[in-house]
């Protein structure tokens, strides 16, 4: 089975070929340039650089998997979650191509992609598993017994860490995306350097805060700078991006123990962050759990993952009618 999977849930415009279990093509059009001067996604922006982008998109990822629009089983996309604006030029483009060829489109959740995004980078995997989702807008950690079927575990209970990434890298004076300059600028630093709090971290539930933790990075930062003491950025990134993975990686692990699953895997855009990566393929041969954590081209937005999700509900039967609409404040169940 051939299918096209369209992604335009935030900035990127994801256009993938997906055949089987392999990829056939993975286009990705990043608008970091576009945002870069506003310290963050414009929605309005995004929506416009969308219907620019998709047409050239999707014929580049035909051109590079080598197949006509006439091989194509079916067209997946992205519902929902994620910004209306820019949902709807990917859906508006998948319905008239699933029309004009007349095969099915199938309506993914933007999570639910994610999640398969481990399952094309190791297709010998099988559910059950857990899942940590981290990305700009959702940090939770989710049980899939099968293909299809989710239950929320934890999740944040107020901002989402890439957001977290975000406003603390704006803050002390780097560049847009946050996540990636935090990681970067981290491999310099200790660790250990600065203690900052861990929120949640032993209470009884699967549950996220980073509010706080923010609160607390910006107070100290302006407090040593209003003292003239200072301090190293490097440090810092590297204990603030620390609180944030000892977290994230002791209730990853916990809720699999506790699930009786023998298999987690790391998705969404901070799942790119290579420090979560380290701890958690660590933790996880502690304690004797199969770690996947999908390429960095798989832990953006991208098609791919879309097509894979949108190719395993085709196969239960769960094709979309044409009028399908997006949906914004998608839940994952």
């Amino acid at each position: 089975m051939i299918v096209l999977g369209i992604e335009t849930s935030c900035d990127e415009t994801g256009v993938a070929v997906v055949e089987d279990s392999t990829i056939r093509s993975n286009v990705i059009t990043s608008q970091i340039d576009l945002h870069a001067r506003f310290g963050g996604v414009v929605p309005e922006v995004a929506s416009r650089a969308h219907v620019t982008m998709i047409n050239p998109a999707m014929e580049q990822a035909l051109q590079q998997a080598n197949v006509g629009q006439g091989d194509l089983d079916a067209v997946a996309v992205t519902t929902g979650p994620g910004l209306m604006g820019c949902l709807l030029v990917g859906v508006a483009a998948a319905k008239a191509m699933a029309g004009a060829l007349n095969v099915p489109l199938v309506g993914v959740n933007h999570l639910e992609g994610h999640i398969e995004s481990a399952f094309l980078q190791e297709p010998d995997l099988e559910p059950p598993v857990i899942a940590l989702i981290v990305s700009g807008g959702h940090t939770m950690i989710a049980l899939m017994p099968e293909h299809g079927r989710f239950e929320i575990l934890g999740q944040t209970i107020d901002d989402a860490a890439g957001e977290a990434f975000d406003k603390i890298a704006r803050f002390i004076g780097l560049g847009f995306p946050g996540g990636p300059e935090i990681d970067r600028l981290a491999r310099d630093g200790d660790p250990a350097a600065y203690r900052f709090p861990r929120a949640l971290l032993n209470e009884p539930n699967y549950d996220f805060s980073l509010s706080g933790l923010k609160t607390a990075v910006i107070r100290w930062v302006r407090e040593r700078e209003a003292t003239g003491e200072g301090f190293d950025a490097a440090d810092l990134a590297a204990s603030f991006q620390e609180a944030i993975v000892d977290v994230q990686v002791a209730k990853t692990v916990r809720a699999a123990r506790d699930s009786g699953v023998d298999a987690l895997i790391i998705a969404g855009g901070v799942a790119a962050n290579s420090r979560l990566r380290d701890r958690m393929h660590a933790a996880g041969e502690e304690a004797g759990l199969r770690v996947v954590t999908p390429s960095l081209a798989l832990c953006t937005d991208n098609g791919a993952m879309i097509a894979a999700a949108g190719m395993r509900k085709l196969a239960r039967g769960e094709a979309t009618p044409l009028d399908v609409g997006a949906d914004p404040s998608m839940s994952l169940v």
